[in-house]
């Protein structure tokens, strides 16, 4: 933990609401002007105009901000950022009509990822690929991410997985247990891999993982095989999670409701009926704009949860096969410009809400007192900047827990 003090700010912009922002709080942004933020310790102590921060505070080191904006620290709340390989040969392939269902039965999409990670973990490249992975995610403004497992399918890759996610990194690191992403390659039914994974990986995952998370999906795992996991890993204390609706509506929102899960996510094929159980519930819908780009599927209905008051929240879905895309700020721009979603709004949904997704809505999401030191300073002085510099060097520099990174 550092203290340090972030002068000369253009502005900063902050989500007025505690986590989790919802209906009209969702694109409440306060913008202060002429600001300041001291960070003590590695918690914000004080902000807002810089006369009045630096008053209690200009005894703290200095990092001159240079006119720029500052945001919080993003958040990404679901990401696939612990593998091997890429798979670059699909892109080529999807390029020219290919797609992912048909790639994915050709022994492609996550059975190729499957390959490449247990690999890495074998002869030990995994652990730095997610520094890489994370270094990347880190410089475009991310300082606290998700990581699944889920490209292991065995005992020991998804462990390992787990183990290299819950090492130390410069970002903090919340590890999620997909032992459920899809049916293991040496395995014939789906119900005999998931009696293997809840009897022999789950125990020992459930002690390195904080949440588990299960695909629920055609050629994945259906409503009923999705419960059984679920409530195996509730069992073991694990925070409950969907990947649910990408391709086809199967249950998954109903059963993200029906067990208290924290989000379910993806959500391009939901429909009203949908979007009504998740505003009138407390599970979150945790969108992948990057996804939808990349694989051209149907945009999720991102305004019709805004408007019906759901938790909503942005994420980067950072994965080799359908969203190589590490950058939140790139996200922002996507949600702003496909979903419908303001600027406002798409800062909300991955910095408190993503926060809250991770049961870290107390302390991150916010410049406030008493929040995480996570500060990402934009090269621009209106904080906008950060959605409408289209895949553009957005990012100026970032600060977790009052450290420069």
């Amino acid at each position: 933990m550092t203290s340090l003090l972030i002068d000369n700010l253009a502005q900063y912009a902050s989500p007025v609401a505690p986590a989790p922002a919802r209906g009209s709080a969702l694109r409440e942004v306060e913008v202060v002007t002429g600001a300041a933020i001291a960070i003590v310790d590695g918690r914000i102590a004080a902000c807002g105009r810089r006369e009045q921060v630096l008053r209690d505070h200009g005894d703290l080191p200095v990092h001159d901000a240079g006119g720029c904006a500052a945001i919080p620290g993003l958040v990404d709340c679901h990401t696939h950022a612990a593998f091997g390989g890429d798979r670059v040969g699909e892109f080529d392939l999807r390029s020219q009509g290919a797609g992912y269902e048909q790639i994915h039965a050709a022994g492609g999409g996550i059975a190729a990822s499957v390959r490449d990670t247990r690999a890495a973990a074998a002869d030990g490249t995994l652990g730095p690929l997610l520094d890489r992975h994370l270094a990347w995610m880190a410089a475009a403004g991310t300082t606290t991410a998700e990581v699944k497992s889920g490209y292991g399918l065995d005992h020991d890759t998804e462990l390992a997985m787990l183990a290299a996610a819950a090492a130390g990194h410069p970002i903090e690191v919340a590890p999620t247990f997909l032992g459920a992403h899809a049916v293991g390659p040496e395995w014939d039914d789906a119900d005999d891999y998931l009696t293997f994974v809840i009897k022999q990986v789950m125990p020992q995952a459930a002690v390195r993982a904080e949440a588990a998370d299960v695909f629920l999906e055609r050629g994945a795992f259906d409503r009923d095989q999705a419960e059984r996991y679920l409530r195996a890993a509730a069992g073991h204390g694990l925070v409950l999670r969907l990947h649910a609706d990408q391709f086809s509506e199967a249950g998954g929102v109903e059963l993200a409701v029906e067990l208290g899960a924290r989000s379910v996510d993806h959500l391009e094929a939901t429909g009203p009926e949908g979007v009504a159980a998740l505003a009138a519930s407390d599970v979150a819908a945790v969108m992948l704009p990057a996804c939808v780009i990349m694989l051209d599927l149907p945009r999720p209905p991102a305004r019709e949860l805004v408007d019906a008051g759901a938790i909503v929240a942005l994420a980067t879905d950072f994965n080799p096969g359908s969203a190589f895309c590490h950058s939140l700020p790139l996200v922002m721009s996507l949600a702003c410009m496909q979903l419908g979603m303001s600027p406002a709004e798409a800062l909300v949904a991955c910095t408190v809400n993503a926060a809250w997704v991770l049961r870290r809505g107390d302390r991150l999401g916010r410049i406030a007192p008493g929040y995480d030191g996570d500060v990402v300073l934009l090269d621009s002085d209106d904080w906008r900047h950060a959605a409408y510099h289209l895949g553009g060097p957005a990012v100026a520099g970032v600060i977790k827990a009052g450290r420069r990174l």
